[in-house]
């Protein structure tokens, strides 16, 4: 069902909103990691681990969510649908696995919260290098989605062949092959990651 350009203008803007929010607060997390990583005051590198916690539950996860669901409503809403063209796709999965690996790190939150809160624990013990990797990998995934919102390269898949032909305002250039080259490996990397998370390691963790 085709939204009303009313209503489509509406998703949109909460779509962009919620997205940019996303991208904005995963800059701040990747800030305060390296805080974490390099201040020489105590009291601050344990605050910076024991504020990731609710400031996850309270601002990532929501807004990731928002993401989600918003991008899921623009495209079956518009008339780019979900598996018609490669770039959005490559959007979707890219905004899943992210929120995945969201979901799966929030324990590791609540862990190293747990650290930072004991007085007994040395501070080198406190700092983990695992936020700041993890941030700047979701970092380097939400501007290669944003980079595809923005370009749409070129490219139908198997479904949206059956549908028709591709929709004005598409990149059709070499740019756009690279650009779909790029979220695919990043897609993979994703995938990688919420694999080695799954069989119990955790990337930059002590």
């Amino acid at each position: 069902m085709i939204m009303s350009p009313a209503v489509r203008r509406f998703a949109l803007t909460t779509h962009v909103t919620s997205s940019v929010g996303w991208l904005g607060a995963v800059f701040v997390f990747l800030g305060h990691a390296v805080i974490g990583l390099t201040s020489q005051d105590p009291q601050i590198v344990r605050g910076v681990y024991l504020v990731m916690e609710p400031a996850a539950w309270f601002a990532l996860l929501p807004l990731a969510l928002a993401a989600l669901l918003t991008g899921l409503v623009q495209s079956l809403g518009t008339t780019w649908g979900l598996f018609r063209h490669y770039w959005v796709v490559f959007k979707l999965l890219i905004t899943v696995c992210a929120t995945v690996i969201l979901l799966i790190y929030m324990s590791t939150f609540r862990e190293m919260a747990a650290v930072a809160s004991d007085p007994r624990v040395d501070i080198g013990a406190v700092r983990n290098a695992s936020p700041a990797l993890h941030a700047g990998l979701a970092l380097a995934a939400l501007l290669i989605a944003t980079c595809l919102a923005i370009y749409k390269p070129t490219g139908l898949t198997a479904f949206g062949r059956t549908r028709g032909g591709a929709l004005e305002g598409q990149t059709r250039s070499a740019t756009a092959a690279w650009m779909l080259a790029v979220a695919i490996t990043a897609i993979v990397l994703m995938l990688l990651l919420i694999g080695v998370h799954l069989t119990g390691h955790r990337p930059g963790a002590h």
